[in-house]
């Protein structure tokens, strides 16, 4: 049987520790006990882990050896805020294939009520990054940033930066990324696509179009498959 996976919020030396709400699943609905192990990721890198104390509120483990470190690359995925159920499932998929940032973006057609209202929603997007990142027995968290405008986007730094666009014709996302990449940013647009105007700020500040084919994509589905077609690049 698999070993269960957790995520470390608190690490020291060799403890680590589990608090609020993730240790009271653990150590209430789990019921764990003094002496069970599991595998911990702590700062880059998965360790075994001993439980050596359960609390309501806090369950500490002694970390043993290293098996498994991080990888060195990292996507990180713009996407242009939308209908929030959607949004969540591809926050959710964004993570469970490896995505190292996800930060979203409000667009010039991103719905007024949606950018409004997307302050308030970061803090649930990172706990079902959270239970994401467990589930698929990541090594680390994605980092979930608080939404940016388009000019604060358009400086973000990577070896890659690529924008998917619906009227690029000519360059494939899967012909336009560099295996030798190490980090790579996909910006995508909102429902209803990009302005005019954001796909010229786009060029004029570096960043190369691509498309994922000549079909029409939900916002979510676009997300979900350039991630998996970029993540089978870079590991290629």
């Amino acid at each position: 049987m698999t070993r269960k996976r957790w995520i470390a919020d608190k690490v020291s030396g060799n403890r680590a520790a589990l608090v609020g709400d993730h240790a009271r699943h653990l150590a209430q609905v789990l019921r764990a006990q003094v002496g069970q192990e599991f595998e911990i990721s702590a700062v880059g890198e998965v360790r075994s882990g001993r439980i050596v104390s359960v609390q309501p509120e806090r369950v500490e483990f002694e970390l043993g050896e290293a098996v498994q470190q991080k990888s060195s690359f990292g996507i990180i995925a713009v996407i242009s805020i939308f209908k929030f159920d959607r949004m969540e499932w591809a926050i959710e998929k964004c993570t469970e294939l490896g995505v190292a940032r996800i930060v979203p973006m409000i667009a010039a057609r991103t719905e007024t009520h949606l950018a409004s209202a997307s302050a308030k929603r970061v803090e649930r997007w990172r706990r079902i990054a959270h239970q994401a990142s467990e589930q698929a027995r990541r090594i680390s968290l994605p980092e979930v940033e608080n939404p940016r405008k388009l000019k604060d986007t358009l400086s973000m730094t990577a070896d890659q930066r690529i924008i998917l666009s619906e009227i690029e014709d000519r360059v494939m996302l899967k012909d336009a990324i560099l295996a030798q990449s190490r980090s790579l940013l996909l910006a995508f647009g909102p429902e209803g696509g990009w302005k005019e105007e954001e796909l010229t700020a786009f060029e004029m500040g570096g960043w190369r179009s691509a498309s994922l084919g000549g079909t029409i994509l939900r916002a979510e589905t676009a997300v979900i498959a350039a991630v998996a077609i970029a993540t089978s690049a870079l590991h290629s």
